[in-house]
Order: C-alpha cells, then sequence, then structure tokens
C-alpha cells in the first residue's frame, strides 16, 4: 500500500527508538499487525526488551538535562516544525489510523489534525509558562512562583486515539521542557512508528540531542510496569481503562510519582421537552456510533423526557436505518468495525446481559458477515430501552450500544440519573431553556469534567482541558492550563533589604 511505503513502515519493524536511532532487538517476540477493516496482516513490529527500554531512559535523561536548558520559546519553534512535518504528512497517516484501527476515513484524517492542533497550540504555549506574583507581609521582599520542566513523562496510550492523545501530552510536554516515552496499545503500533518517523527528520535537522521523543512498543507486564515503577520516570499519562489506570496509579503512587489518568467514560446525554431534535439527532447518532462506540467520549446513555420520548426513539430508529457500515476507507460509510472480534465478543456479551436485566433491543446488535466483512469485527449499532440502574448501564462497553433511559419530572431528576454512575467524563443536555441550561452547568448539576449544552458528549476541541472526574481518573491534557501537571511549581522569596524580618512577625534574635 502507497501509504505505508510513505510512511516508512517495513514488513517488519523494530519497536524501540530513541528519536533519531532505533534498536535492533528481535528476541522479545513478534506482533503480527491485522486490519480490522479486512483482516489482512499489515506489518509485524519486533517487541522492545528490558535492554532496550533501559538504553532509552537513560538516553532520555542525558537529553532532559540539555533540553530544559534551551529557551521556552525555541522548544516551542522545534514544536511548530513538527506540526508542519505532520501536515506534510496529513493524509498517509491519517490513512494508517483508519487502517490500522477501523475508524473512518474523515475520523483519521480528523486526527492527525489534532495534532497538527496541538502543536500550534503549544507553540504558543511555550511563550506563556505564567508564573504569579504575591504580595509579601516583610518590608523589602518581594514573592513569586514559577514553573520549571518536571523530566521524563511517559505516554501511555489506548488503541482508539493512536496517535492524537500522544500528542496532546507530547508537545506541551515538549513546550514545557520535558522529554518524552511513547509506550503505545500494541494493537496498533504502527502509527506511533510512523509518527517517530515523521518527527525525527525535525530533530535531525535541528541537531537535537537523541532521546527527546522515545519510542518503546513491548509487554506491559515487563516494559510497561518497568516504567510505573522507574522512579526516573516523573510523570505517567495512562489512557485506558479504570482497572489499568488504578494499577498504574498506585503503583507510581507508591514511588511519589505523578500520574495523569484518563479512563473510562459512561457519557450521557439529557433530552428535556425544550430540545431541538433536528439539531440533537445528529449530535446523538455521531456520539454513539462514530469510532464504532470506541471512543472514551462516545455518548452511551441518553435520558429523555418522557413526554418527548417517544418522537426521539421514532427519530433515532430512523436515522439508525441511515448508517452505512463497511471499510472506513470509504468515505461514504460512516461507521467501520470494532478493533478485534474480542471488542466483538464483549459487544454481544452487553446484549445478552442487557436483555436477562429486562431491557429491549430496539435495532441492530448483529455482527456482519460476508463480503466486505471478512474480519469478523463489523457490527450493527445498537439501540436498546433499559434502566440507569441496570449493571450493565452501570458499566463502560466499548462498542456501539445506546441505552434509552426514561425520565419523567424536572431537570433534576435528569441530572441526578446522568450523574448515578461511577464514571465522570463527558456529558451533555438538549434544550432552549436557560434556566435547564445553566442548571445543568452549576454546581448542583453535571458531575462530568466536561459539560456540554447543545453539542453531543463526543468531539472535545483541544483548547478546553480534557478529562474526567471520580473513576475516570480526575487527570486533565491538552488545553486551557493542563500544562502545568507536566512542570513543577516554585514558590520563591527575595529580600533585597537589610533586615532579616520572620514572617508572622516572629522575633528570633540572637
Amino acid at each position: 500500500m502507497q501509504f505505508l511505503k510513505e510512511l516508512g513502515i517495513q514488513k517488519n519493524n523494530f519497536g524501540s527508538s530513541t528519536g533519531l536511532n532505533w534498536n535492533k532487538t528481535k528476541s522479545e517476540g513478534i506482533l503480527k499487525i491485522h486490519s480490522p477493516v479486512d483482516g489482512k496482516l499489515i506489518a509485524s513490529v519486533y517487541q522492545a526488551s528490558e535492554k532496550d527500554y533501559n538504553k532509552v531512559i537513560q538516553t532520555s535523561e542525558k537529553a532532559f538535562k540539555e533540553w530544559r536548558m534551551i529557551p521556552a520559546p525555541i522548544r516551542g519553534e522545534i514544536v511548530r516544525q513538527i506540526g508542519n512535518r505532520l501536515r506534510e504528512f496529513k493524509e498517509p497517516l491519517g490513512t494508517l489510523v483508519s487502517y490500522e484501527m477501523g475508524k473512518s476515513l474523515q475520523e483519521g484524517l480528523g486526527e492527525v489534525q489534532e495534532m497538527i492542533d496541538i502543536c500550534d497550540f503549544a507553540v504558543g504555549q511555550s511563550r506563556q509558562l505564567y508564573g504569579f506574583t504575591m504580595q509579601s507581609e516583610r518590608l523589602m521582599h518581594r514573592m513569586y512562583d514559577q514553573y520549571h520542566p518536571l523530566g521524563i513523562v511517559c505516554t501511555i496510550s489506548a488503541f482508539n486515539f493512536p496517535v492524537a492523545v500522544w500528542s496532546w501530552n507530547a508537545m506541551i510536554a515538549a513546550a514545557c521542557g520535558d522529554v518524552n516515552i511513547w509506550k503505545p496499545s500494541s494493537k496498533v503500533p504502527l502509527t506511533a512508528i510512523a509518527t517517530q518517523k515523521i518527527i525525527s527528520k525535525v530533530l535531525k535537522e535541528n541537531k537535537l540531542p537523541e532521546g527527546i521523543f522515545s519510542l518503546v512498543i513491548g509487554k506491559g507486564s515487563t516494559v510497561g510496569e518497568r516504567i510505573l515503577k522507574d522512579k526516573r520516570v516523573s510523570l505517567v499519562s495512562v489512557t485506558g481503562s479504570t482497572r489499568v489506570g488504578k494499577h498504574a496509579s498506585e503503583v507510581v503512587a507508591s514511588r511519589f510519582g505523578k500520574t495523569i489518568l484518563e479512563l473510562g467514560g459512561n457519557n450521557a446525554i439529557i433530552m428535556t421537552p425544550e430540545a431541538d431534535l433536528k439539531m440533537a439527532i445528529p449530535a446523538i447518532v455521531f456520539g454513539a456510533v462514530g469510532t464504532a462506540g470506541q471512543r472514551c467520549t462516545t455518548t452511551r446513555r441518553l435520558i429523555i423526557h418522557e413526554s418527548i420520548y417517544n418522537r426521539v426513539k421514532t427519530s433515532l430508529l430512523k436515522a439508525y436505518k441511515t448508517i452505512k457500515i463497511g471499510d472506513p476507507l470509504d468515505e461514504k460509510n460512516h461507521m467501520g468495525p470494532l478493533i478485534d472480534t474480542g471488542a466483538v465478543d464483549d459487544f454481544k456479551n452487553a446484549l445478552k446481559q442487557v436483555k436477562k436485566e429486562g431491557g429491549k433491543i430496539l435495532t441492530g446488535g448483529k455482527v456482519l458477515s460476508g463480503k466486505g466483512y471478512e474480519s469478523g469485527c463489523y457490527v450493527t449499532p445498537a439501540i436498546v430501552e433499559a434502566k440507569n440502574e441496570f449493571k450493565i448501564v452501570q458499566e463502560e462497553t466499548f462498542a456501539p450500544i445506546l441505552y434509552l433511559i426514561k425520565y419523567k419530572k424536572d431537570v433534576d431528576e435528569a441530572i441526578s440519573i446522568q450523574n448515578n454512575v461511577v464514571q465522570g467524563l463527558s456529558s451533555a443536555i438538549f434544550t432552549n431553556s436557560l434556566r435547564e441550561a445553566e442548571r445543568y452547568l452549576s454546581c448542583a448539576g453535571s458531575d462530568c469534567g466536561i459539560a456540554n449544552v447543545n453539542i453531543g458528549t463526543s468531539g472535545a476541541e483541544i483548547g478546553g482541558a480534557f478529562g474526567g472526574e471520580k473513576e475516570t481518573g480526575g487527570g486533565r491534557e491538552s488545553g486551557s492550563d493542563a500544562w502545568k501537571a507536566y512542570m513543577r511549581r516554585q514558590t520563591n522569596t527575595i529580600n533585597f533589604g537589610t533586615e532579616l524580618p520572620l514572617a508572622q512577625g516572629i522575633k528570633f534574635d540572637i
């Protein structure tokens, strides 16, 4: 395939790089990467060894000492060049994202655009690493705080966004003066290898040291655990399941390291009687079936007032009939495959469970077979009538299942239903009532990290801080002041007088 050639993807690829050089280990097993689109073998990757990891971490330590001393705006200039390099490879990289992961080509290209956008954001951020000046209570004293580079940041990314989440972390961290080690999902390592090759030219052209952007593709039980336990890694950013995040948090906290956790979502949209259905239905459908329901911000619950319940249900069933499922590289299709047959099993099991608990499948829930569906990873998205208290509804199933839940009273009842899950990532309400909208956004409203009005739960812009509460982890990435997580804060007091007064008026004469 031409896009693989353009990206430098070989039949067999090495799985560890220090940014400029590739480690040549072949003894740790090989990952054979098959596309969920057609089931065909794309390429293979040799997994990294512990020796490779040690080389990467030592190189990163050395690079950090040099990188942190480069002025932040100059670091931003390197990030700007990386953004421009990504622009050159947007089409082939976006195509690989789509083919390796299974999301639509539009979403694959959009993910690379997200990388470009965060580069642009980080360039500006490199001139805005602000501290604050405070007023000292002591005569002739000046007090302020400032932010310093943190050290080695490790990004552990998930399969559903093979490259974008890495860029959120790596580009902001780079502007802040940190170096980054990337451990991508073993399900989608080729996009990481391609990205590493794209940015290596920028590093070479600027004569930068190896170790600023590194890559380690290896087993979670070996390389992954080494990262979590390694005191040399200052911050670990983990995107994944709540179970994985809880383990990572406990291990990293035991050595007093820092974490950013982007974990499960059980996202809901509230539909009040004041909702504009013409606007809401497309947002719901994209939120529920986009990326085949495999976004952490996927719409999983639709909480509808009983007075409009039947209208909403009828509109959704009509809309679902128009969804085209097939090869995601064909832009006529809305939905591609699930990542693998294991995800298909989870989809089927969730639907069995919801039926046992009393739910009713209104449409979808089938596994497609035949021409064009040879991989066994294509399903028809399901709409299910359910109750919020069902055990399966309380869980996050990473698949295109939308639960319809009815409420009777006011918006407070709907908010209570929405918040009555352990996850707290993204949420939305559709209403033309100012009072309902403001109630939803108040401290008595949505308890999620993201709360939207008259837009869906999915498709966040990079300018806002991204993350959630409760078992979603509480971390924040991307925009706003999320950069502070990648730096260490320091308070400074300067005495420019000739006396030594103590704070709080304490006297200590000697």
